[in-house]
């Protein structure tokens, strides 16, 4: 008896240091992400089973790819989920974050009047498109908020050569991509928009054209480095980056949309 009392005490004792061992020093992670990845209700998704798997609680505030990148700047984040390449790197080279982790991707899609006054609809680019509602001075309605969405429409138009600016068929909202589908919708315009949010979102527009090669937007995940803010919660940041990379993850994400929407919304970027 007196010797099964000693093994049962040294199994708790090491039942007890193991879970010391394993204690998270600092459970709350602060997310700082693009609004396409929350009001697509994606985040809302994967935030149970992230927390339920890894014991971290996340503290999510979603904004343009621009606002959110500057989160990291002021050191109100600890990790970052966005989608502008330049920015991305631009925030490395100033050393707040020590790698970029591209992990997954959708679409941009142009939506807008489903009489299609400027004829987007046969297009086979989005810079085909954008030309074309140029030409015939139809209404297109831009978030204009430095988000990533934003930046991959200003692309298009620099492509093209063209300047939309101060064109009097050309509006810009300054707000988030919910709002500017409101806008679009009451104004019946084109609008640039994420396709999972414009699904998410309850208006008139119709669907013109989707899945082209120069509206591909791939998603990025970098961790604040603690070498320019000390009390950056590095290792919860790494922990969110490691889940949101693992297979279970990637199977959470490609099942996303089916139920609601009846086609998978975001894509895994292949590893080699």
């Amino acid at each position: 008896m007196k010797k099964l009392c000693v093994v049962l005490i040294m199994g708790v004792l090491i039942l007890s240091l193991t879970a010391c061992a394993t204690k998270i020093e600092n459970p709350v992670i602060r997310l700082s992400t693009t609004t396409s990845v929350n009001d697509s209700g994606l985040m809302a998704y994967l935030q149970p089973v992230f927390e339920k798997d890894t014991g971290y609680t996340l503290e999510i505030t979603s904004a343009g790819t621009g606002a959110a990148i500057e989160k990291g700047r002021t050191g109100d984040a600890d990790v970052l989920l966005v989608h502008a390449k330049a920015s991305e790197e631009e925030f490395i080279n100033e050393g707040f974050g020590e790698v970029r982790v591209p992990f997954m991707y959708n679409y941009f899609v142009i939506v807008g009047p489903e009489g299609d006054p400027a004829g987007v609809k046969s297009s086979t680019t989005a810079a085909e498109a954008f030309k074309k509602i140029a030409d015939a001075s139809a209404t297109f309605v831009s978030r204009g908020d430095d988000s990533g969405t934003h930046k991959a429409e200003l692309k298009i138009w620099k492509s093209l050569e063209l300047e939309p600016t101060g064109q009097s068929w050309y509006v810009s909202v300054g707000d988030s991509m919910g709002k500017t589908l409101t806008v679009g919708n009451e104004m019946q315009g084109y609008v640039f928009t994420d396709k999972a949010t414009f699904l998410a979102h309850e208006n008139t527009l119709s669907l013109l054209l989707e899945e082209t090669e120069d509206m591909k937007n791939t998603y990025t995940m970098i961790a604040i480095t603690p070498q320019r803010f000390a009390d950056t919660n590095f290792a919860g940041a790494q922990a969110f980056i490691e889940w949101m990379t693992s297979e279970k993850a990637a199977d959470l994400i490609a099942k996303f949309g089916l139920e609601q929407y009846g086609e998978q919304l975001f894509f895994i970027l292949a590893t080699k």
